[in-house]
């Protein structure tokens, strides 16, 4: 038995177009944003992308997108679909791995109980987000379920270095749209 999960045709489209380096905290944010916007654009999930990059050069790994409802999969949320993507690309299950360069995942919000928990195992040694307060929650009607209330202390003893605040109005501008187009909220049991 096998299941596969894929990025959408339109994202692997993007890919191709993407620069090969992002210098820039907000450059990273920025193309992520899109890629969340894109994705409930296309009816290809729900707003939510996560990139992997070379955190000190911007070197490009991978953005991926949420694909829950197209893939039957409840587990395919942005950031493990792109972790994923990113330990397959790299031939590692350890993106913090001896003798590898620091990778930062950048997603446009803080990651639901499920992604946080992929964040720590992934290896990632940084994570940068658009937010973290109820906005995404209180606008999309998203369960992100029970976060650690300590969850970025969390993250420091694990040696994650968190960044928050990146490009959070165009990221909540997102959710506001979604909201409006009236697309499916997933929330298994009714969140």
């Amino acid at each position: 038995m096998e299941f596969t999960l894929s990025l959408p045709d339109w994202a692997v489209e993007e890919h191709k177009h993407l620069p090969a380096y992002m210098p820039t905290l907000e450059e990273r944010m920025r193309h992520v944003i899109r890629f969340s916007r894109l994705n409930f654009e296309n009816g290809t999930g729900g707003p939510f992308a996560a990139g992997v990059f070379e955190r000190d050069t911007g070197k490009l790994v991978v953005i991926g997108v949420n694909r829950v409802v197209p893939s039957n999969c409840s587990s395919a949320h942005a950031e493990v679909m792109t972790l994923s993507l990113a330990q397959k690309i790299l031939g590692t299950f350890d993106l913090g791995g001896e003798g590898m360069p620091a990778y930062q995942l950048v997603v446009n919000w803080r990651p639901c109980a499920m992604c946080y928990g992929a964040v720590l195992w992934s290896g990632i040694r940084s994570l940068a987000i658009a937010g973290s307060g109820p906005e995404l929650e209180r606008i999309t009607g998203f369960d992100e379920g029970p976060i650690h209330p300590q969850w970025d202390e969390e993250l420091a003893k694990r040696g994650v270095e968190l960044i928050n605040n990146v490009l959070t109005e165009e990221a909540v501008a997102v959710y506001h749209a979604f909201a409006a187009s009236g697309a499916l909220v997933y929330n298994g049991r009714g969140g």
